[in-house]
């Protein structure tokens, strides 16, 4: 199909690599060069970045910590879950991601090495996830969190574990959370969306990778059964009240889009405060072309969002 990209990101379409999940160690590796491909960001404040072991039920988790070093008093936490189709991507691989949150926001970011399918399939991965947020709210005052500006957030797959992570929280009694920051989530195996089945060959992400991500995620022949627990596909959810704040984006041109946006209303209407931003001429994936203007406004919203729900100021250099 011919899409109406933004004129500052269509020049970069054809370079992109194809991203596909047919062979996911092989494009773990791929995928790893493809976010490292930017320039690094160099945070306007000093932060202290250290990797520690939170104990989990019968396995460690890997969390790494980023922590304003000036900062002073009990600062916002922030429990950030990476993108990668719940096959990809790494602490390391959004390394810049979570730095610049926790520099211009002013909060510590705890960034979550989870499990990844097919290896580790549902529930591994939200369990690692529910545990590093636990663990942040048992040791809210060693790591200088203060425990009422305590968020959950992420981008993708990691937006949809974040959904189903505040879920969980809900429903098991606690963490509580202020803020959940869902960024063109992944959140429905049924597949059937205008968006997804339109979208079968859009950059980076469409339809045949949601296929198999939900295959390895769920285990093959799952996907689109009935029974599929929410806190896999929180689109199943059916009661979405008493879930904390939302900021929810989607990009025009993403199979993603649609189930994205029907969450985002879901929570309106289930008198959730949700805030949504959809990007016109965006694909899934595109704020990797960090110097459109479209991905630098999309950058700055996601941080002026995080400020406003943490109530602090954007930080000075």
């Amino acid at each position: 199909m011919t899409y109406a990209f933004d004129p500052e990101l269509a020049p970069w379409v054809s370079m992109i690599p194809e991203i596909t999940l047919t062979d996911p160690a092989r494009m773990r590796v791929a995928d790893e060069q493809l976010l490292a491909a930017g320039p690094r960001y160099e945070p306007p404040v000093p932060v202290e970045v250290r990797d520690v072991s939170v104990p989990g039920d019968g396995t460690a988790v890997p969390v790494r910590v980023f922590t304003p070093s000036a900062a002073s008093g009990p600062l916002p936490g922030l429990v950030y879950i990476h993108g990668g189709g719940f096959v990809l991507g790494s602490v390391d691989a959004f390394h810049d991601d979570t730095l610049s949150i926790a520099a211009e926001v002013g909060a510590v970011v705890l960034s979550v090495e989870y499990r990844l399918a097919p290896e580790h399939p549902f529930p591994a991965g939200l369990e690692d996830c529910y545990t590093a947020l636990t663990w942040a709210a048992a040791n809210a005052a060693d790591l200088g969190i203060d425990p009422d500006r305590l968020a959950v957030g992420g981008e993708s797959a990691g937006g949809g574990l974040a959904a189903a992570t505040a879920l969980l929280a809900r429903d098991r009694g606690g963490p509580a959370l202020c803020f959940q920051l869902l960024g063109i989530p992944e959140l429905d195996d049924r597949l059937d969306t205008p968006s997804m089945r339109a979208y079968t060959d859009t950059p980076i992400w469409n339809r045949p990778n949601a296929e198999l991500s939900w295959d390895y995620y769920l285990g093959e022949g799952v996907r689109g059964s009935a029974g599929v627990s929410p806190y896999a596909a929180p689109a199943r959810a059916e009661d979405l009240t008493g879930l904390p704040p939302a900021y929810v984006t989607t990009c025009e041109f993403d199979p993603l889009r649609d189930e994205g946006l029907a969450y985002a209303l879901r929570l309106v209407q289930s008198g959730v405060g949700t805030e949504v931003h959809h990007y016109p001429g965006t694909f899934h994936g595109s704020a990797l072309i960090h110097d459109a203007a479209v991905s630098r406004r999309m950058a700055a919203d996601r941080l002026d969002a995080l400020r406003r729900a943490f109530h602090t100021t954007k930080q000075p250099a």
